[in-house]
């Protein structure tokens, strides 16, 4: 029996589900995805967002979860409380990971190319996958099962949401090269194409409009798709009027994501000075 097949009847078993074999089967998968071998969503190019969810590895790490038992994980100094299934990464020297001192945190079951730089304090939970050369900056956090490219820098304080639940929607998915701004949130499964730029601040979700000057059009997800952002576009933050109620009298308004370019050669210049810290 697969593990996948084993993944799937243990969670449609629920609560009836026998605990010893939950527990197996999620310290596989675990293994799995800490390698990279496995991962909880993947490319592919058939897919309208050039991506599909492995709905079972999401199944899976709810199983950990499930089966966990809470022990005291505390370390010298730090008071911590866990499931004992949701351990702590200890990459080593030959992982080629570069962890700075001050509070940085992996969770077992995320893989973590080798070249990528952790500044402290930043968290990657568990079923992530965070590309070769990607740089984690100050405060940031790279959700449950969120998917991150190649040489992606996630600037300080940007929040990359998971979702892994329900497991079959798509987590955040960020790909190779792309900038992203400080103080950002990508929520919902939202989808940020290559080469793209968010800058500091915007705020993007699964149902967030996008507005894009360049072509004249406003983005939007398709009914049960994520929002895609294009590849190369450069998004800041923007604001639209409000138009009916009290809202047009009072001049209100909202703050929405605009498009103002697509990327250039000037835009990359700029990009570069992050290589200097690496």
């Amino acid at each position: 029996m697969t593990l996948q097949i084993r993944i799937e009847s243990l969670f449609a078993a629920g609560a009836a589900a026998d605990k010893e074999d939950g527990r197996a089967a999620f310290f596989e998968l675990q293994r799995l995805l800490t390698s990279g071998d496995v991962r909880s969503a993947e490319p592919d190019a058939a897919s309208p967002t050039g991506w599909r969810v492995n709905q079972w590895v999401k199944q899976g790490i709810l199983l950990g979860f499930r089966f966990g038992d809470m022990v005291d994980a505390s370390t010298v100094g730090w008071a911590f409380y866990d499931k004992d299934t949701m351990g702590v990464q200890r990459p080593g020297l030959g992982a080629g990971v570069r962890i700075v001192p001050g509070g940085s945190m992996i969770r077992a079951g995320a893989y973590v190319a080798p070249g990528v730089i952790c500044i402290p304090p930043m968290y990657i939970n568990v079923g992530a996958y965070v590309g070769e050369g990607t740089l984690v900056d100050s405060h940031a956090l790279v959700g449950s099962c969120a998917q991150i490219g190649a040489r992606v820098h996630i600037s300080a304080a940007a929040q990359i949401g998971g979702v892994i639940e329900p497991v079959g929607a798509m987590p955040v998915i960020v790909e190779d090269e792309v900038l992203v701004g400080g103080n950002t949130g990508i929520y919902e499964g939202a989808v940020i194409k290559r080469r793209a730029v968010i800058a500091a601040g915007v705020i993007l979700t699964g149902s967030t409009p996008v507005y894009d000057l360049p072509n004249g059009c406003i983005i939007k997800p398709e009914p049960g798709q994520p929002l895609v952002v294009p590849e190369g576009a450069v998004v800041v933050p923007g604001a639209r009027a409000v138009s009916v109620g009290a809202g047009k009298d009072w001049g209100l308004s909202l703050a929405t994501p605009v498009i103002v370019k697509y990327r250039d050669d000037r835009t990359d210049t700029r990009t570069e000075l992050e290589a200097w810290i690496r």
